[in-house]
């Protein structure tokens, strides 16, 4: 029978111990944004992307490749020196090479072209870095707040423990209605479907920050959340930061270069020929030399055409620029005003709505055990105070997933929170 070696064992022990660590630790908010960034499968392909593009630039003003060629001139095909390669005095066989040219201009276009392209995908990469900050942060903010509303269960049920206290103490002294000791066990059910509704909605949570975590979504949350807070006046100066507008800054770039490039095919390019050309025995070997030219003579018909289609391309970018600045400065506006109300209802909720409803609690309560109230008007108010109590978390969670959207968007920083 054999044995693992001890250092394979204490490997293994080892591994086992920083896995489960690390599960032990916890996953606080900035961990889980890192951890993401770290691994989100879509980040990685849009590094990829800009490592691609960075190579591809390199090149891309050199010369165009060199060509050989082989070939045979004069080569007689009747009469007695047909197809002969070395009796008549004008037969040679040659090889050489060629070289083109292509203008400066041209190949400075081609280069600001390349050059777009890594901009643009750097530009991409931002875009998807922060849109999976949001997606990551939207997700444990929803965990966090959904854990903290289940975390008010166990106070619900120790609440309608004592309630149920209460109503066999009435009962015992001959208040209130046999019916009275099934209505704390039907509240009972009501706390536990809806336990069970709020454990639905956190493996819902879960399952997204799986997406963008892997098994680091598995983990326990720690910590609290940073606490994102909306300054309109702010966002509204980095409306051109937003990430979907920066994405045009490289486009038109691009489009400049494709213009620059067309502009200059209109002026020549050119390239040389070198060929030495071996003859028969009797004759002495030859070389040649030339040069040759492009010719846009038909510049009318055929470079202005796409000089203009490009110009028309540039505008078209700063045009939709125009447009898709106005559209998010009118999302912004709107969220803005659903941060406003959502902060507004949040401050009701905890400062009047939450007393109001205790105070309704405590009366009718009191009402009960004096004779004045049935146990259902009790029930009631208790209803109400538990849904307002949960409606507030719900409420805050609203507020801070708007707030660190609109923070990640328009604000583009490299901090997990302000």
């Amino acid at each position: 029978m054999s044995t693992r070696p001890p250092s394979a064992v204490l490997g293994a022990a080892l591994l086992l111990a920083l896995s489960t660590a690390h599960a032990a630790e916890g996953l606080s908010f900035a961990a889980a944004l890192q951890a993401a960034e770290a691994t989100a499968p879509q980040l990685q392909a849009r590094r990829a992307t800009v490592t691609g593009a960075e190579d591809a630039a390199s090149s891309a003003d050199a010369l165009p490749d060199p060509k050989i060629f082989i070939g045979i001139d004069n080569l007689p095909i009747d009469g007695a020196d047909r197809f002969s390669t070395t009796h008549d005095f004008m037969t040679m066989q040659k090889i050489g090479v060629m070289q083109d040219f292509p203008g400066a201009g041209k190949r400075q276009a081609r280069a600001e072209g390349a050059q777009a392209q890594v901009s643009l995908a750097q530009a991409q990469l931002q875009l998807a870095r922060i849109n999976v900050r949001i997606e990551t942060a939207t997700a444990w903010l929803n965990r966090y707040y959904l854990s903290r509303q289940q975390g008010l269960f166990s106070e619900f049920d120790q609440d309608n423990r004592l309630l149920g206290a209460v109503v066999k103490a009435q009962l015992a002294t001959g208040r209130g209605m046999a019916t009275d000791a099934l209505l704390p066990r039907q509240e009972s059910i009501a706390l536990n479907n809806r336990r069970d509704e709020l454990q639905r909605d956190i493996a819902k949570a879960n399952a997204v920050l799986q997406r963008w975590l892997g098994d680091d979504a598995q983990r326990d949350l720690t910590g609290e959340p940073p606490r994102f807070v909306v300054d309109a006046a702010t966002l509204r100066q980095h409306i051109a930061h937003h990430p979907e507008l920066l994405l045009l800054q490289p486009l038109s770039a691009q489009a400049s270069a494709e213009l620059h490039e067309a502009e200059a095919s209109r002026r020549p390019g050119w390239g040389i020929e070198l060929a030495y050309q071996d003859r028969g025995s009797a004759y002495s070997n030859m070389m040649s030399f030339q040069v040759s030219m492009d010719l846009p003579l038909f510049a009318g018909t055929r470079q202005n055409p796409v000089i203009r289609s490009k110009q028309q391309a540039l505008l078209g970018i700063e045009a939709e620029r125009e447009s898709m600045t106005r559209e998010h400065r009118a999302i912004l506006e709107a969220e803005v005003a659903d941060y406003a109300a959502l902060t507004q209802q949040l401050d009701r909720q905890r400062h009047e709505a939450l007393s109001l409803a205790q105070d309704r609690v405590d009366l009718q309560m009191a009402a009960y055990r004096s004779g004045r109230a049935d146990l259902t008007q009790v029930l009631q108010a208790r209803r109400e105070l538990r849904d307002i109590r949960l409606q507030a978390i719900a409420l805050e969670n609203q507020q801070q997933v708007l707030a660190a959207r609109l923070h990640f968007l328009f604000e583009n920083t490299e901090e997990t929170a302000p």
